[in-house]
Order: structure tokens, then C-alpha cells, then sequence
């Protein structure tokens, strides 16, 4: 494969930006330009010297310029193998100019969406010509450079400079990769928004999902397995991918996962009291809200201070002073916040290792969304769990009703239970955990584990008694049996919520009954694999 040299560019583009310079760049090398509408007025009114593509097709823009380069002296001159002779003889019969080099980026399909525009204006945002001559382009790389990406303007600039106003064949064939991958996202935006919002389609006959590399990480969960951050392309909820990274190594896979888990935890105490969450191995090890960061902080590490060593923190107000001080105590791989004051990034400063990011305004638990997990052979794709309990949608189902702290410790509970990994059970006391059971095979180990948890923190912090005494305790689905409850009696609990739903809940209700309990039903269940 040889240089081509680039004598003839066509330009369409969207997005304004770095036009001039490129155009200038060309017109150095003698490179004659053809462009369409505002692009070419960009071009003239930089005083470049612009051929209009009427002029090349012998046809004026109509239709609205829906009709402009949808035409055989634009495609001809974009598709012709060069060393064919046919093509070359058909280009002569026909006048077809060859086109060595295509600028185009897409209509702003995604921005509009975004933007709430009516449904006529994101039609007319549907660009047709665009991908069909980025298509052209791509598929002939052998004789035609295309970009579709403002960010590639220095590489191609510089491109020819090297090689004296041509292209290599390594730089064309990556640009057609970049090229048909625009296309491609392009496209899935447009069948995403027809099925979902357009159409309101819960699982459409075809998924199209799309998105950018964010960058290349480390490695995996494991050294031995590699791993990238890709970053959604279209209209998306923020989180912790978006997040600015303030110091800190490098975030490997496991930092992103273990941090995805604490922000979407602490946010759902976005709109509540100073919250801070504490996150080992993407599950919750203390939670607690109070009066103050530094208040809930102490009160999330005393329920396990031993797993939140090495571990993750979200809270859900901007970081001060004080609470990044008070976080400074203990080895802390990632500390996620909306902010933080200038006396928290100095604290942090002094712990080179720590990764702060700050992530702006928490995203909604209530928002709605998609999952999708790969098996081998296929995916699974779920909506968001973003079910959400009031207190006018619980049941009482013992004698005894709870008490109203009883009843915020119970809320509480629940709230963690969420994003604790199945089978989970959590106990809660005073708006903080007091002991988290997760990922055991059976309700009951967990209802034990997360007791034990508390004893062994009320050691460790010299407490005349666990604080699992007086509780409230969270189940993420139903009791099979009483056993699990009546684990949750010995450890002190008073108080129960769970989904309900099991064919033994007159047997469990009996039990509850029998040990004084307040419990409620929730009629909704939160598994978490």
C-alpha cells in the first residue's frame, strides 16, 4: 500500500470547531476544497478559496439540505478503486473527480436529545449524508483519508506535513476503524432513542449499546486479566466515571467497582443528613448519617473498623477538614465526595497513595436505566433496581407495632440492605449499622455473621454492649424459615422488615410474635448478586 497524496477534500462538518486552521492547513499544500452550507461560509469568511458541492454535482442543496451530497460525482469520487481501470474509465465517462480526503462529524443527534428538543427537531438531527460519505470514505481507505473527529485535525496536519501534503495507509486504515465505529454509535443512539424513548419499548428486538474507551487500566480484578474504562456515548446519568480524579494512583478495575458501589449507596442519602459510607469489596461494612461528616465517619468505621482498612468512602457532602483528618487515621484506598474544601485536599496531600475524586452532584437512585451483565453465550439485562420504600407502604403484620425509631432504624436498615450482596442482613441502630451480614449462601449464616460483626466491633471500641441490642434488623427477601429471625432475636434486635412472601410467613410472624418483635413488610425484595 502506497502514500496517497491528498489533491481534492471535501468538508461537512457540524461541529466548527479547529475548521479554519485544518483549511488553512490544506490550502498550504494546494489541496482544493469542496464543502457544503455553513461549513463552506466558515471557510470563505476565513478567506480560504471553497468550492460548493453544487457545484461539483451539478445540483443545487434542497429539501432543507437534506439533499446535498447524496450523489453519484460525491460517492463516484469517494468509492473509485483507483487502480481499476473500469472505475477509471467510468469516472472519465461521467466526470467523477476523485476525493482523497472526507471531513465530516455527524449531525448533534445526542446533544439535541439531551437538550429536550421536540420530536420534529430531533428528526431533522438524523443526518443521512454525513454517515453515508464517512461510509464511502471508509470502506475506499486504500485512496481516502476520513475524519470524523475534530481531536484527529493536528494528527492529520501533522500527517502531511511529514509526508509532504499525503497520507500513509497505516494512518488511513485508522482512521476508517475510528470512522465506522462513529458510524456505528451514531446509529445506536438513533435506534436507542426510537425504542426507549420514542417508542417506550422496555427491551427492544435489538440492543444497541455504545461507548467511548475512557482509558486503559491497570489490569483486571486479577493481574493476570486486562481491563478498560469505557464511558456511555448519548444522554447518560454521572457517577463515578465521570468523576475528577484530584490525587491519588492510577484507579484500577477493583477501585472503580468497590467505588461505584459506595457513591450509589451514599446516594441515596443524597437529599438527607451528612451520610458517610464505608465499602469493602463492593459491599457496605458501615453506614451512618448524623449531624456532621466527622459524626457520621466515626460512627460508619466503628461498626467494622477492620474491613474498612484498605477500603472505599463516599459521603454525600462536600469533604472538610476535620472528616479528612479523622479519614487520615486508617490506610483508605479511594474517597469519593461531591467536593472539598481546600483544608481536606491538604490533609489528603500528605497521602500521596489515596485517590479523591470528586464527583459534583450525586446521581438519583430513582433514575431508571439498564443493567446488563455478560454470560457465556449472551447478556442479562434488567431495569435499574431503583425501588424505593415509603412508610405508608409498610405492613405491620405482628402484634406489636414499631415504634417510631424503631420504624427509622428500620428504613435505615433497608435503605443498606439494597446494596448489601445477597443473602444480606443488616442491623441498624441510631441511623448508623450496627452489623452487616453479605454473600452468605443462607439467611441464617448471615444473620450470624452480621451479630458477630457487632460484638466484635463493641470489643473493639470498649462498648458495655453490641448495638445490634435494640435494633432494628433488614432482610433483602423473605425469612424461609424463623430460624434467621430468631438469630436476629438472640442478637438483640426488636424490631424486623423484610419483603414477606414466603409460604412459612404465618410461622415467622408466629415466632416474631412470641419474642415480642415489631416486623413489617415491605411487599418489595432487593436481591443484589
Amino acid at each position: 500500500m502506497t502514500d496517497v497524496t491528498i489533491k481534492r477534500a471535501l468538508l461537512s462538518v457540524s461541529d466548527k470547531s479547529g475548521l479554519v486552521e485544518l483549511g488553512q492547513a490544506l490550502g498550504k499544500h494546494g489541496v482544493e476544497l469542496v464543502s457544503t452550507g455553513g461549513t463552506a461560509k466558515a471557510l470563505r469568511e476565513a478567506g480560504l478559496e471553497v468550492k460548493d458541492i453544487s457545484d461539483v454535482t451539478g445540483f443545487p442543496e434542497m429539501m432543507d439540505g437534506r439533499v446535498k451530497t447524496l450523489h453519484p460525482k460525491v460517492h463516484g469520487g469517494l468509492l473509485a478503486v483507483r487502480n481499476n481501470p473500469e472505475h477509471v474509465e467510468s469516472m472519465q465517462e461521467h466526470e467523477i473527480g476523485a476525493i482523497d480526503l472526507v471531513v465530516v462529524n455527524l449531525y448533534p443527534f445526542a446533544a439535541t436529545v439531551a437538550k429536550g428538543a421536540e420530536r420534529e427537531e430531533i428528526i431533522e438531527n438524523i443526518d443521512i449524508g454525513g454517515p453515508s460519505m464517512v461510509r464511502s470514505a471508509a470502506k475506499n481507505h486504500e485512496s481516502v483519508a476520513i475524519v470524523t473527529d475534530p481531536a484527529d485535525y493536528a494528527r492529520l496536519i501533522a500527517e502531511m506535513g511529514e509526508k509532504g501534503g499525503a497520507t500513509s495507509y497505516d494512518f488511513r486504515r485508522m482512521l476508517a476503524a475510528k470512522a465506522y465505529a462513529a458510524t456505528a454509535a451514531y446509529d445506536s443512539m438513533i435506534a436507542s432513542w426510537f425504542a426507549f424513548a420514542d417508542q417506550g419499548v422496555d427491551f427492544p428486538e435489538t440492543l444497541a449499546v455504545s461507548s467511548k474507551l475512557g482509558s486503559t487500566l491497570r489490569y483486571g480484578e486479577n493481574p493476570h486479566q486486562a481491563a478498560a474504562l469505557y464511558l456511555p456515548l448519548g444522554p447518560s446519568a454521572n457517577g463515578i466515571a465521570q468523576a475528577s480524579q484530584i490525587q491519588g494512583k492510577e484507579l484500577s478495575y477493583n477501585n472503580y467497582n468497590d467505588a461505584d458501589a459506595a457513591l450509589e449507596l451514599v446516594s441515596e442519602f443524597r437529599d438527607g443528613p451528612p451520610t458517610v459510607v464505608l465499602v469493602k469489596h463492593a459491599n457496605p461494612c458501615g453506614v451512618a448519617t448524623g449531624d456532621t461528616l466527622i459524626e457520621a465517619y466515626e460512627a460508619a468505621l466503628a461498626c467494622d473498623s477492620v474491613s474498612a482498612f484498605g477500603g472505599i468512602i463516599a459521603v454525600n457532602r462536600p469533604l472538610d477538614g476535620p472528616t479528612a483528618e479523622a479519614i487520615s487515621g486508617i490506610f483508605t484506598e479511594v474517597v469519593a465526595a461531591p467536593d472539598a474544601d481546600d483544608d481536606a485536599k491538604a490533609i489528603f496531600a500528605k497521602k500521596k497513595n489515596l485517590r479523591l475524586l470528586l464527583t459534583g452532584e450525586l446521581p438519583d437512585p430513582a433514575r431508571t436505566g439498564l443493567q446488563i451483565k455478560s454470560i457465556a453465550g449472551g447478556m442479562l439485562v434488567q431495569s435499574r433496581d431503583n425501588g424505593r420504600i415509603s412508610r405508608d407502604m409498610l405492613k405491620v403484620v405482628t402484634k406489636r407495632a414499631p415504634t417510631e425509631q424503631e420504624l427509622n432504624d428500620c428504613l435505615f436498615a433497608w435503605t443498606v440492605a439494597k446494596h448489601v450482596k445477597s443473602n444480606a442482613i443488616v442491623y441498624a441502630k441510631g441511623n448508623s449499622t450496627a452489623g452487616i451480614g453479605a454473600g452468605q449462601m443462607n439467611r441464617l449464616e448471615s444473620a450470624r455473621i452480621a451479630a458477630w460483626k457487632a460484638k466484635d466491633a463493641a470489643e473493639k471500641a470498649g462498648w458495655a454492649q453490641p448495638r445490634t441490642i435494640g435494633s432494628a434488623v433488614a432482610s433483602d427477601a423473605f425469612f424461609p424459615f424463623a430460624d434467621g429471625l430468631l438469630a436476629a432475636v438472640e442478637a438483640g434486635a426488636t424490631a424486623v422488615i423484610q419483603p414477606g412472601g414466603s409460604i412459612r410467613d404465618e410461622e415467622v410472624i408466629a415466632a416474631a410474635d412470641e419474642a415480642g418483635l415489631a416486623m413489617v413488610f415491605t411487599g418489595m425484595r432487593h436481591f443484589r448478586h
